[in-house]
């Protein structure tokens, strides 16, 4: 497989811009490692003009896949940041969590606080923990897995694997908030045969992708609804495990803004 891009355009106009980031790529400076590479930097190098510059929006963690939003200019930062402050933009993201949920939605709504233990976690705090608040919608089974679909009203550091952690669950390879076990398919094909000493895992990172986000445009007022593709490994996992268990999250979607 290609070495993956850090990041591809979704999206651009004289007002934003919106890139489909890579995992394992900060989208900012992070105080534990100042060193890491960065989609800011790196975005900013190759697509913008000197005297321009990328104004910051919103976050997504490192190891998250997806849509991230930079407004370029400072009327449009207002504008953007503002929406995102009273929580009329619409998030959708898509997990493969280990197991399978006992709900077809659910909702949970516990304050959360970031760095709070001494992995530097989110963890669930009713007494010093911001407001946070995530939909949870069950798409599908995969084999020992499922596909479902998070939907974040606020925005807190680790929000969707805090919250996952605080039901029961969690993402599939997930280092942090799991075990960080890769997804093998000798693990979920029965007739598999091959060499498990040369066995690749299918997946070996975080499998959390920010899919789609709605939002009014800031220069027009329209709306805007963008969509970011999955990323190579996340989507061979997609159709591997679609082909043994007919779940697809994709399934009637199409990968293209509108």
């Amino acid at each position: 497989m290609r070495k993956q891009e850090p990041f591809t355009v979704v999206h651009r106009d004289d007002d934003i811009i919106v890139l489909n980031k890579a995992p394992g790529l900060l989208v900012a400076a992070d105080r534990w490692d100042p060193d890491a590479p960065r989609l800011d930097l790196l975005a900013s190098a190759a697509l913008i003009s000197e005297g321009q510059r990328l104004y910051a929006c919103h976050r997504i963690d490192k190891d998250t896949s997806g849509l991230v939003l930079y407004a370029l200019n400072e009327n449009a930062h207002r504008a953007v940041s503002v929406s995102f402050e009273q929580r009329l933009v619409s998030k959708t993201y898509h997990a493969l969590v280990h197991g399978r949920p006992s709900w077809d939605e659910t909702e949970v709504d516990l304050p959360l606080r970031a760095d709070g233990d001494t992995r530097h976690r989110t963890v669930v705090d009713r007494r010093k923990g911001k407001d946070s608040r995530t939909l949870f919608r069950y798409i599908g089974p995969a084999g020992p897995y499922s596909w479902i679909e998070a939907r974040p009203i606020t925005g807190r550091t680790h929000q969707i694997r805090a919250h996952l952690q605080a039901i029961g669950l969690s993402i599939a390879c997930d280092p942090l908030y799991g075990t960080g076990e890769p997804l093998l398919l000798s693990k979920v094909k029965r007739s598999w045969r091959g060499d498990e000493f040369e066995e690749r895992p299918l997946l070996d990172r975080l499998a959390l992708h920010a899919r789609r986000m709605e939002i009014a445009h800031p220069g027009t007022g329209e709306p805007l609804v963008l969509v970011a593709p999955y990323p190579k490994d996340l989507d061979a996992t997609r159709k591997q495990l679609a082909k043994l268990f007919t779940t697809d999250p994709l399934a009637g979607e199409s990968d293209r803004e509108e």
